[in-house]
């Protein structure tokens, strides 16, 4: 078997998609970055957000399975090996659609955080596109509809508190709009002080 992840790890890293765009920024900020704040990137992939949270200030921590991401630590988002409430804010970025297990993945984001998760990834738009996507990646597994993230969202423990939809083009097996929502949860947010943004 090959490690898929490792050998396409350069093109993570150069991938301007990946890289660079109003929604790495929208992340980052809500991730709260400043100095002193404890941060875990799951599903590291090229580094980026790793690197943009450790610009801000924070001390970062990267997980990926495929050792050429280059992580902190080679891990599945299923089996994070970390205590509880080992950090400030876990991110997770245009990852999930890999996971085998999302709702373990989430107890997961959750169990280690002691205040904030904030995950985006590509919604589920078709079977035909999944099918496509599979197809052209093996190592998809399914994109998720929105209202699935909030039940993972929930089943972990976790409020929304806010949500925002970027709309990105893919050009995998035909050119077409794609909707990837990042959605912000907090570990010990009152119902009365949440609010979501759609």
């Amino acid at each position: 078997m090959t490690d898929i992840g490792s050998e396409r790890a350069e093109a993570f890293r150069q991938s301007a998609a990946h890289r660079e765009g109003p929604d790495l920024d929208l992340l980052v900020e809500w991730c709260e970055p400043g100095d002193g704040v404890q941060a875990l990137d799951v599903a590291t992939g090229g580094g980026h957000v790793a690197r943009r949270l450790s610009e801000a200030g924070c001390d970062v921590v990267s997980v990926d399975p495929a050792p050429g991401m280059h992580p902190t630590v080679v891990a599945r988002a299923e089996e994070i090996p970390f205590a509880d409430a080992s950090f400030d804010v876990v991110a997770c970025r245009i990852a999930a659609h890999h996971f085998d297990d999302v709702p373990a993945a989430m107890r997961e984001l959750a169990r280690v955080s002691r205040d904030r998760v904030v995950v985006e990834d590509n919604l589920f738009t078709s079977e035909e596109f999944e099918e496509a996507e599979r197809l052209h990646d093996p190592t998809h597994v399914r994109c998720y509809s929105e209202q699935e993230w909030r039940t993972f969202f929930a089943e972990a423990g976790l409020e929304v508190e806010d949500t925002e939809t970027f709309e990105t083009w893919t050009l995998g097996w035909r050119a077409s709009r794609l909707p990837r929502p990042m959605l912000l949860g907090r570990a010990s947010c009152s119902a009365t002080g949440s609010r979501t943004v759609a």
